[in-house]
This record gives structure tokens, sequence and C-alpha cells, in this order.
């Protein structure tokens, strides 16, 4: 069997796989890492591509991971129409939301590092950046289909302020 064929058989037995355990689609974005790491961790990974990824003891939890060997785990969250409505979007429906968020390193297939930060922290760190880019907001950037503001956590944010797990 040729290596094209013998992938294209995992594949197909991964999906139904997935599938026959309510797991979702493992090819849509992140999912794949997102049942991984719920694996790893002993979590329930979530029914739905919306809202938390899984959950873990304390309630839903959100997954980040990267392929970097230099921690960037980037955040996007939509724009909401004054700063205090996005301070209350953050806290309410998009980071400390989620007690925990957990953020994996990747090579390869296996995770060599994953850190769990709480919610708080993690606002706490990208709230300044997330500012920033509101203020640098152009208001063609408003009319945009789906507009979004970004913000990354490097390496040494997640070390300093979180506990690492592997």
């Amino acid at each position: 069997m040729s290596a094209e064929a013998k992938f294209c058989k995992l594949y197909e037995e991964m999906y139904d796989f997935c599938e026959e355990n309510d797991l979702g689609d493992p090819f849509v974005g992140g999912r794949g890492k997102e049942i991984h790491m719920a694996g790893m961790l002993g979590h329930k990974v979530s029914e739905t591509f919306s809202g938390a990824d899984a959950y873990d003891e304390e309630g839903g939890c959100e997954y980040k991971s990267t392929i970097s060997r230099h921690w960037k785990i980037k955040y996007t969250v939509s724009i909401q129409s004054t700063w205090k409505k996005q301070l209350d979007y953050l806290r309410h429906e998009k980071i400390v939301k989620y007690k925990n968020h957990y953020h994996a390193r990747y090579e390869g297939g296996k995770v060599v590092e994953l850190w769990k930060l709480s919610g708080e922290d993690v606002l706490k760190l990208l709230r300044p950046k997330l500012k920033r880019a509101y203020d640098n907001l152009k208001k063609s950037d408003m009319n945009k289909a789906c507009p979004v503001l970004k913000a990354e956590l490097c390496g040494q944010e997640i070390t300093s302020h979180g506990e690492r797990i592997i």
C-alpha cells in the first residue's frame, strides 16, 4: 500500500471514529488538537465548535496551541462598539468566562510543553494589547464583514503566570 493510500485509509478511520464518538470533524480548524489535548488531560471535549473547547473539573475551558519553537499564542476576539462593551465581552463571553486556559506547544504530533493559566491572568496579560489594537481601529475596520482584534501571549508571559502541566 502506498503512503498516500495508507493516509487515505487512516484519514477515513479517524473521521469515522470521531463521528461515532460525537467528537466532531477532527480536520476542521484546530479540532484535532483540541481532541488530543482533552484526551491527554482527561477532559471532556466539547460537542460543539463554538464556546468552550472542552470541560475540565472546573467547567468550560479554552485550549490554545502552537507548533512554533518560541511561544506565540494568538487570541482573536470580535470587536464591540465601545471599549466598555469590549471589556464586558472579554470578561463574560470570551476569556474570563473560561476559568482555565490550556496552552500547548507541539513538536510533530506530540505535546512537549503544556501550561495552565487562569482566565483572569489571560485577560490581565491581553488587556493592554487589545486596548492598543482597539484604539488603533479605523472606522473602515468596523465595517468589515467580521471585524476582529488580535493579540498574542509570549513564552515569558505563559511561563511566569502559568502552572506547568507537561
